[in-house]
Parts: structure tokens; sequence; C-alpha cells
């Protein structure tokens, strides 16, 4: 990033290889500050004409950006008393100023960048020297605020005042692709993350639209995207290396992967990835596209920018449709769902799988069986929850994750759920529809494991059947999943009874003549091992408000004793 300071309507990026202010006055006169400012005043012209007329006084903006910050300069070491401004007027318009600018700021979206690192690769330095930037930009307001006012504040809230989330990275010296992939070098990889959280983000969109689709194009040859402008989080996502490279303006996308997917160490990244996304691409065609480039071995995808893709469940799931195409061709088979493993109160330990896809009811149920299974289940793991895989190992169907954290609407969880998690959570949109958290939910090295297989039961919300159904004939068992039905409740832009294939948009619909092999062997594995195969009854589509998904819990919790 060659500014020092990014600042766009809802975005701030400060680059502290570029600038970093030690005092009150050094900030203060800094050009970020007077930027800052400016555009403050830019905004303040359509929502506050008086307040915009008092600041500016009869002068053009910049004019009047260079006073105001001659006069805070001047409060920060003398008392009102000994301080003369036409701004000093008596009223309280200063004192109103000061704060409507300071909630400008903290409406921003918040960010910090820097290359500047100790030679320790597990160095704390990035996050020491941020918060020393919180901390600055908080006590220069307080100040200020104290001297208008008159008054010592005697309720200090220490609020996120500088960045919500700081960023360390790194280039790449060497990559092992062809030169068609020479931007890569350019983009800054991150190497540690660090998040104030609970982080609170507002992305302009709170839904997916439309599908990825399969091109015959490589999007790496018409990528022609300012590399200063992107990052790239190089992801651990089941046993994958995938680069997740985001235009800046869709930070809050790429900083969130970080509840999400492991983040790989720059000696991991330095290895062949066996994905690429462009997120934010400014190809101008509106599209989402995967390719495979065979001469490489590498899926690419693409994300055209716009804001209808400002929402986290673009990248999410791009990121997981080129896992799913490239599992594939190992032979696994991508699962749309929810696995945990049941450990009871005796110690046994039961593998449970819900497959369907978004708003079947998967969350909801094992929501509800925690509640219900308070005094007989002992814990439960979450290996996935929202995508993973099945494949045979040595005869045996086995599962693995692909996430370490959950991206999960907030009214599919009760009431106190999100503030179980709350110190380590990033929420989106918390005020709107659809609003969605990303909570931590299993380490790297639990989703890699092999997890036995005993119950596989599709998430049925449209039937009004009770509890859990076995299906006994084999076909029978497989059409069920493979149709992928569902009542949509409107987490994307579907409505009404749908179907997919294998309940799977991402990768096996696009690629069912390559699905539908795998899913037959699993399947047969899945019989031969004894697994239950049925239907588990969620209504949630017919009977949203109800509490039936409770009786299906009931019934869940009695087979898996039974086991």
């Amino acid at each position: 990033m060659r500014e020092t300071l990014y600042l766009a309507d809802t975005i701030a990026i400060i680059n502290y290889d570029r600038t970093f202010p030690t005092t009150k006055s050094g900030l203060i006169k800094s050009p970020e500050f007077h930027q800052v400012m400016g555009q403050f005043l830019h905004d303040l012209k359509e929502k506050d004409a008086e307040l915009y007329a008092w600041a500016c006084g009869g002068k053009d903006e910049a004019e009047a950006v260079a006073e105001l910050c001659r006069l805070a300069r001047t409060i920060i070491v003398f008392d009102m008393d000994e301080i003369t401004s036409p701004y000093i007027d008596g009223t309280d318009r200063a004192l109103r100023f000061v704060e409507t600018m300071y909630d400008f700021w903290r409406d921003h979206q918040r960010y910090s960048v820097t290359t500047n690192r100790a030679s320790d690769v597990e160095s704390s330095e990035f996050m020491e020297r941020d918060s020393q930037f919180n901390e600055l930009i908080r006590n220069t307001f307080r100040q200020i605020e104290q001297t208008l006012s008159g008054r010592i504040n005697k309720v200090l809230r220490q609020q996120h005042s500088g960045t919500n989330a700081a960023i360390a990275g790194y280039y790449l010296e060497e990559l092992d692709l062809s030169e068609r992939y020479r931007f890569l070098k350019d983009i800054m990889f991150i190497d540690s993350i660090m998040l104030r959280t609970p982080t609170i983000l507002h992305p302009k969109n709170t839904k997916r639209e439309g599908m990825f689709e399969e091109t015959g194009r490589n999007p790496a040859f018409t990528f022609h995207g300012d590399p200063e402008e992107f990052f790239c989080y190089p992801a651990k996502v089941g046993g994958l290396l995938l680069f997740i490279c985001f235009h800046r303006d869709f930070m809050a996308n790429g900083v969130s992967c970080a509840n999400l997917f492991e983040l790989a160490t720059p000696e991991e990244a330095a290895a062949r990835p066996d994905g690429i996304v462009l997120f934010g691409n400014p190809d101008g065609e509106g599209k989402c596209t995967f390719y495979h480039d065979q001469d490489e071995n590498l899926w690419v995808g693409s994300v055209s920018a716009s804001g209808k893709v400002d929402y986290f469940g673009y990248m999410k799931k791009m990121v997981l449709t080129l896992h799913n195409v490239a599992m594939m061709e190992r032979g696994w088979l991508p699962i749309h769902g929810a696995f945990i493993n049941v450990i009871l109160k005796d110690g046994r330990r039961k593998g449970i799988c819900l497959m369907g896809d978004s708003g079947a009811g998967k969350s909801e149920t094992i929501e509800a069986l925690k509640a219900v299974g308070s005094d007989r289940i002992q814990r439960m793991e979450i290996v996935f929850d929202d995508m993973g895989t099945f494949h045979v190992e040595d005869g045996r169907p086995v599962a693995h994750g692909t996430e370490i954290g959950a991206f999960i609407r907030l009214d599919d969880l009760d009431p106190g759920a999100p503030y179980r998690d709350i110190h380590r959570s990033i929420f989106f949109n918390p005020d709107r529809s659809n609003a969605r958290v990303i909570t931590p939910a299993a380490p790297y090295s639990l989703i890699m494991q092999d997890h036995p297989i005993d119950l596989f039961a599709y998430a049925n919300n449209y039937d009004d059947q009770p509890g859990l159904r076995r299906i006994e004939d084999p076909q029978e068992a497989k059409e069920v999943f493979v149709r992928g039905r569902r009542m949509a409740k409107g987490t994307t832009q579907e409505v009404g009874l749908s179907e997919t294939y294998f309940a799977n948009p991402f990768g096996p619909m696009q690629q069912q003549q390559v699905c539908s092999p795998i899913i037959d062997e699993v399947f047969d594995s899945l019989r031969e091992s004894g697994a239950f195969i049925g239907e588990a009854f969620t209504h949630l589509g017919i009977n949203p408000e109800g509490d039936d998904i409770q009786e299906t819990a009931r019934a869940l919790l009695a087979l898996i004793e039974e086991l």
C-alpha cells in the first residue's frame, strides 16, 4: 500500500510504514489528520448545514481545516481562559463539532498495516504500536473534550478509538508458479492479524445472490488490479492452501478470514497453492466465476468488484467452492452441513452429521441438542459447521472439516449463544436482518483428523413429519440427499421450495458428473459400516417460530444413546 492513509466512505487504512504519530500535537499536525477532517467537513455539509457553516465561517474547507487544527493544538496546551478564537463563542458548537468528528472517524472500519517488524516472526511489535495509536487517538479526543466542556470526565469509556484490526505483512520472495501469476509477488501477504474483539463490522450487503459459474477463461489473464491495493490471506482450508487475494475496499471480508480459516505461516505460504481467489477483481464483468488451470493444476476464482459483494458470504463460499472442486478431483465428497462429535457422560463418542442447504436447520438442531441433552452429554466437538468432506479411508467412511470457525445467522442461535463467545467473535450488521457472527469453533488439528461417521441425516425443513426417519432403501436415501430440497428462509435470493444438487451449490452442482460416482462410493461405504442414514425433520421452512425442533433434538439424542 503506497498511501499513508487510505480513506474511503466507510474504510480507513493507516500505513504504519509511512507514518506513526507519537504525540498529540504531532497527530493533529499530520497530513492524515487534516485529510480526515477535510472529509469530515465534506460529509458534514450534507448532514448538518448549521455546524458546517460554523466550522467554515465563510472560509473554504482547506482554510477551515488548517484553522481548526491550529485551535486543536492550542487546546491541548492551554486552558480555555487562555485561548482566543472565533470558534470559542460561548456556545457548545465547538464541543459538538469535536464529538461529531470523533463519531465520524469511529464510524469507519479502521485498520492498520505494517511490514516493519522485528526479525522474530512471533513478534508482537505491530500490536504494541497499534495499541499506542489507539491510546493516542482516545487521549487526544478526551483532552480536547474535557477542555472544551470545562470539566473532568468521571465516567471513562475505553473505546476502540484507533483501529478495529491490525495487520503485519510480508512479500513472497519466491513463487512456485508461472509468470501469469507474477502479480502475487507484489501483493502484501498477511503474516499476523490482531482483532479488537468483539469486532463489529457493517458491510454494505447482508445476503448472497446468484451462482458461482465455472468458466473457460482464466481470470488471472484478465486481472489488471493494482497489487498495491490488494492483500492476500494465505489460508489453510482443510488440507489445501488457498491464496485469498482481496481489494482493500473489502478489508472487512479479508480480516474476518482470521476467525474462519487457519492462517498459513510464511513458510507454508511459500509452497505451491491449490487455489487463488481474486476478490474485488476490477474486471467490470459483475461475475463470480472459477476456472481450472490444468497446466498448473490450480483453481482460480474471481469475484468482480461491486457493492453487492460487500458481504462475507461471497468470499467464504468462493473459497469453499475452490476447495470442493479440488477435493472432488481427489475423490473426496464435499458435504454442505454440520458435523459434531457428541461425547456422552458415559464416555461414548458418536459422529453426527446433518446435511442441508442454507436455512435447513442444521445449526438450530445442534443448538437444540445442546439444550435437551445438557444432563446426558459431556461435551460436543464441532468438526465443521457449514462445509466439510467425507472420504473412504481403509474401507471406512470418515469426515474432515474445512474451517476453524462458524459463520452463523444470529437468528439461528438461542438468545444467549452469541454472548458466550462474544469476547472473540466478529459481528456483521447486528442491527439488521440476516445478521451474522463468525466465532472460532475448533482447532485446525481437530478438523484434520479422521472422524468416524455414525449418523448422516438430511435436514428436511419442508415436511411436517416428526423427529427422525431412517431410510432403509439405499436408492431412496441417495435420491433424498441428491435432490437437495429445502424451503428457503430468505438467507439467499431464493424463496419457496427449491432443489439444489446434493444441497451444495458450491462445486458439486457445477460438476455433477464428477460428484455422482463419489456419492455412490461414500453411501455404499456408510451403509456397510452400519451408519444411520435418514432424515431429520426440522420444520423450519413451515414453522420457523415453533418449538418443533426440540422434538427432533430429543429424537436425535435418543438415537445417539442407542447407537
